[in-house]
């Protein structure tokens, strides 16, 4: 069995680490620099940073901030937000960053996937998937609900399955899948098992789950029942709930493999 993987997610705002319950209600987490740091040293095995706001406000990600935040850190680093051409990914790899994360425009534009894992190889290409459940579709009533892809932070619903969507993107050569249950997301009550367990067993690449986590548990369940390569969190790290040392050595006592370093 391959590691498991923790990676701390600093979403990020005007230059500081937020966080909010289901993609609102956003409260300050303290610089984005520092946790970078603080998190690499304690052992994490990647960095996710999101710009949350750069589509919504249609400029790109801070390559400033991605410079400063890589240059504290030695661990693998991915940056997302407002990223639409090759020359944002160039820019982004340039400022230090190991990969990039695209969501709206992808979904605007999926012949990007193709055309970016084409100049700089898949395995810098990881796609967001912000998914809600919808109970009722107006366009499939006979269906019932499924999970539905929504773009722009979590602001607009598309009429994209999410898991029709996650083999097309692997399809057009995704590296990865960062998978976020916006149902879930800031609530600590659990990731969203069944679905994160349906998207990794139907995927070829590695699936990151992202959207619940509130206890140590709550990553066993992931990587176990929901199959997942990776587990993403944000406030608990971000607020001390947990520490990624203690984190890691748990997951390891409950017998899934990890890399530890302290």
């Amino acid at each position: 069995m391959l590691t498991k993987r923790i990676i701390p997610c600093l979403d990020v705002k005007d230059g500081r680490t937020v966080k909010g319950v289901n993609f609102v209600n956003l409260r300050d987490a303290g610089d984005a620099v520092e946790l970078g740091a603080l998190y690499a040293e304690q052992g994490a095995d990647e960095l996710v940073f999101l710009d949350i706001t750069a589509t919504v406000e249609g400029r790109k990600t801070f390559a400033e901030l991605v410079k400063r935040v890589a240059h504290t850190i030695n661990i693998p680093f991915t940056v997302g937000g407002g990223i639409s051409s090759i020359a944002d990914v160039s820019t982004l790899l340039h400022a230090g960053a190991d990969k990039v994360s695209i969501n709206s425009s992808a979904v605007r534009t999926p012949e990007l996937i193709d055309q970016l894992a084409l100049e700089f190889g898949s395995q810098c290409i990881v796609v967001a998937i912000d998914t809600r459940f919808i109970p009722y579709i107006e366009d499939f009533p006979e269906a019932g609900g499924d999970h539905i892809v929504h773009t722009h932070g979590g602001r607009t619903p598309t009429e994209l399955r999410t898991l029709a969507w996650a083999k097309e993107v692997e399809n057009r050569g995704a590296g990865e899948l960062l998978l976020t249950s916006m149902d879930t997301d800031g609530t600590k009550n659990g990731f969203a098992l069944e679905l994160t367990a349906t998207v990794s067993g139907n995927a070829r690449i590695p699936v990151i789950a992202s959207g619940g986590a509130g206890t140590m548990q709550h990553f066993r369940d992931v990587f176990t029942t929901g199959k997942a390569d990776a587990g993403l969190a944000a406030s608990i790290f971000h607020f001390r709930e947990i520490d990624i040392p203690d984190l890691k050595s748990y997951l390891q006592r409950q017998g899934l493999p990890m890399r530890m370093t302290i």
